[in-house]
């Protein structure tokens, strides 16, 4: 499918615009620290994704979507007035994961980086500590 431009940017146009109602405008005790992180728009502009992601845990992430959910019409309002689109569209309201899988990965790594067995972080160290030559003279140019 050929790329538009048009879409991009109006992508990046609502995340931003959410983004802004989000942190400023709504009011909901059960939305806590919500970053919104990418809209994805129908082609046909119809509806769109609305990713996000929360602090806290799985309940804080229930409870952040269903103040969402409930601002979906204010939100949806909005953003058709802002952009002066001729239909707004239908919000819906995703969590985005990557964050999360993001975290995961780093911890298996962390995890096995400590489970393996000591080795020589270089070749001075492997023969006892000697100085690194280069080309026969030492660091200090000496023979």
């Amino acid at each position: 499918m050929p790329r538009s431009y048009r879409r991009e940017r109006l992508n990046e146009r609502i995340k931003e615009l959410l983004g802004e109602l989000v942190q400023t405008r709504l009011k909901d005790p059960r939305i806590g620290l919500v970053t919104i992180t990418a809209v994805d728009i129908a082609p046909d502009y119809s509806s769109a994704k609305v990713y996000f992601t929360v602090m806290g845990d799985e309940a804080a992430r229930a409870e952040s979507r269903k103040g969402l959910e409930s601002a979906k019409s204010f939100l949806r309002k909005a953003v058709g007035g802002e952009l002066e689109l001729r239909q707004s569209p239908e919000l819906r309201f995703l969590y985005d994961e990557t964050l999360d899988r993001a975290m995961r990965i780093d911890q298996v790594l962390r995890d096995t980086r400590r489970e393996e067995p000591e080795t020589p972080s270089s070749d001075a160290e492997a023969l006892g500590g000697e100085e690194e030559t280069h080309g026969g003279k030492d660091m200090d140019g000496e023979a």
